[in-house]
């Protein structure tokens, strides 16, 4: 199949305002692709805006919290009024949580999965009819590693890409007559500001991570999946190191992640 084109690409970017999104969005700009990006920061947004001026492609913005549905019909109808279709949609805001399952809130689990599953789906679900009149249309989820093998402490999130994953693989089949394609991409740890954005942690957690991967080198193997529209790729040695392991010695691998747990976490809680 011939290479996807990036030059006058009509893109949806979520999670526009930092890490993989901010290097999706300016890698997407200087290949000449006209992307919306939105976030809920602002001023993020706008700073985005002006370290890509006079990069050949168009960048609007559009702030808002993505869980909301009024925000996610905001969208839809900025690309129904100024470019009347969508090529390319790509979900990639989300969020997590780090500790222990057992002394969480219900409240924890259910915002991680509201960010990292539900919008995302639900914003699609408002951008198909769109993607449909779309120039090779696609659907680019940015998963996890954790989407495919799951460490401790990190549950609702791992639930959360778990999610994403199968959601991505039963759409992939259903949209296929469409024309629209379903990739996804997995990155293992990536250095952004994720952490410093935690909805909840514990200070003595620590959770084990496999590797960590610079936010450009996230977005220049996701657009290159774009490209040859490959429908899903783990990004990184160790992340398929990982996944592999899990896969083909379950056993050892539960083994392995118990022990770089912190010890306190395996103790008695008392």
């Amino acid at each position: 199949m011939a290479k996807r084109s990036l030059n006058n690409m009509r893109v949806v970017a979520t999670g526009a305002s930092s890490g993989i999104g901010y290097a999706l969005v300016s890698r997407l700009l200087l290949s000449g692709a006209n992307v919306l990006a939105t976030a809920r920061r602002e001023e993020r947004l706008e700073q985005l805006a002006k370290e890509n001026e006079g990069a050949p492609g168009t960048l609007s913005i559009l702030p808002g919290d993505l869980t909301s549905a009024n925000h996610r019909a905001a969208i839809a109808a900025w690309c129904l009024e100024h470019w009347g279709a969508i090529d390319t949609l790509i979900n990639n805001a989300g969020a997590g949580a780090i500790g222990p399952f057992a002394d969480a809130s219900s409240d924890r689990l259910r915002q991680v999965m509201e960010i990292d599953f539900f919008a995302p789906a639900e914003l699609t679900r408002s951008c198909l009819p769109l993607l449909l009149g779309g120039n090779r249309p696609a659907i680019l989820n940015i998963g996890s590693v954790l989407g495919h093998r799951a460490v401790p402490l990190k549950s609702e999130y791992c639930a959360a890409k778990f999610a994403m994953r199968g959601w991505s693989e039963a759409i992939r089949v259903e949209l296929k007559r469409a024309g629209i394609d379903v990739l996804m991409v997995s990155p293992s740890t990536t250095r952004t500001e994720f952490f410093d954005s935690l909805l909840d942690t514990r200070t003595d957690s620590r959770s084990p991570s496999i590797g960590c991967m610079e936010p450009d080198a996230v977005a220049r193997l996701a657009i290159a999946s774009l490209v040859r529209s490959k429908r899903e790729r783990i990004l990184s040695l160790g992340g398929k190191l990982l996944v592999w392991s899990g896969r083909w010695f379950p056993s050892l691998t539960d083994a392995i992640l118990t022990r770089s747990i912190a010890p306190k976490q395996s103790n008695d809680r008392g």
